[in-house]
């Protein structure tokens, strides 16, 4: 398939899922299990199309570090299991290493918690040329936080900061940073991972019972399913809050793996190929300079 064609497709796989306006978003709209009428009997042709979605991203990315202009930042969030590690793995497995950066947030450290909020993520954000990946990020920040209130304790904010509004604020600051980001040529996309409540527990279950999956499990992980409603009205907030135009949420069916890396590939792709990305043209005294030079090479016997 013509990368022309593969990224017409991507566009439109893409926009079934993205959110550029949450004034009417509610997640109940979206279904987990969705997969635009693809049978799982088409697997291997999904499978087919990824590999040439991966191909058509690592060309892409070629151009973006060649360039140097553009920084992409992709965010992902999920509930436990809904794949985003797996998400990673395999929709940028073709990216140059070079040009990509990956970091994960987990509970915040002690230097962390001496900072504001945003500090430990803005701290690495990526550079011109390159595609940074935020597994989790400052959204945590509107979610976990918000359904465990005793953790907003430990960022020993001045008591005068904390109140009834904090979470509205919190979403300001968030789409003020995210704006200032495009404006300077930083790249926002995030994607939520939606997954249902019965497909977690199928892969929790899975986890537990296949012994080279056990690592994987976290009783921690299990106990969150108790606040599982919480998590979903706080992800439904997040987002009804902090969806613009130039930093849309994609809200992608996690229930299938196959489709959700199909979708999150798509909307990369078309992220990209909207960038206008192009090879760094070579003027007229360096075409010379590299023409003299292999003249010069050519003569050489070795």
């Amino acid at each position: 398939m013509k990368t022309k064609a593969v990224i017409q497709k991507a566009r439109q796989f893409a926009d079934s899922f993205r959110v550029t306006d949450g004034k009417k978003f509610r997640l109940k709209d979206f279904d987990p299990a969705d997969t635009l009428g693809i049978k799982s009997a088409d697997k291997p042709r999904a499978q087919k199309a990824l590999a040439i979605g991966v191909q058509t991203l690592a060309e892409l990315q070629d151009k973006l570090y060649a360039q140097d202009k553009w920084a992409v930042l992709l965010i992902f969030q999920a509930m436990d299991a809904a794949g985003k590690d797996g998400v990673i793995k395999h929709v940028l497995s073709g990216v140059n290493p070079q040009g990509c950066d990956v970091h994960s947030f987990k509970t915040p450290s002690a230097e962390d918690l001496d900072h504001d909020y945003l500090w430990r993520c803005l701290k690495v954000l990526p550079g011109r040329g390159k595609i940074g990946i935020f597994n989790r990020s400052y959204y945590e920040e509107t979610l976990v936080v918000r359904v465990h209130p005793e953790l907003l304790a430990k960022q020993k904010l001045p008591p005068e900061r904390v109140g009834k509004k904090i979470w509205e604020h919190r979403f300001a600051d968030i789409r003020n940073v995210e704006q200032y980001l495009s404006r300077n040529g930083v790249v926002v996309r995030k994607f939520f991972l939606h997954l249902s409540k019965k497909e977690q527990k199928r892969r929790f279950l899975e986890r537990i019972e296949t012994p080279d999956k056990n690592w994987k499990f976290s009783a921690s992980d299990a106990a969150e399913r108790a606040h599982w409603d919480e998590y979903m009205a706080a992800y439904e907030d997040m987002i009804r809050h902090t969806a613009t135009e130039e930093s849309p949420w994609y809200v992608v069916p996690a229930d299938n793996k196959w489709f959700t890396r199909i979708i999150v590939s798509a909307a990369i792709i078309e992220t990209l190929d909207s960038l206008g990305l192009q090879y760094p043209e070579v003027g007229q005294a360096q075409r010379q300079a590299l023409a003299a030079t292999k003249a010069a090479l050519l003569k050489k016997q070795r």
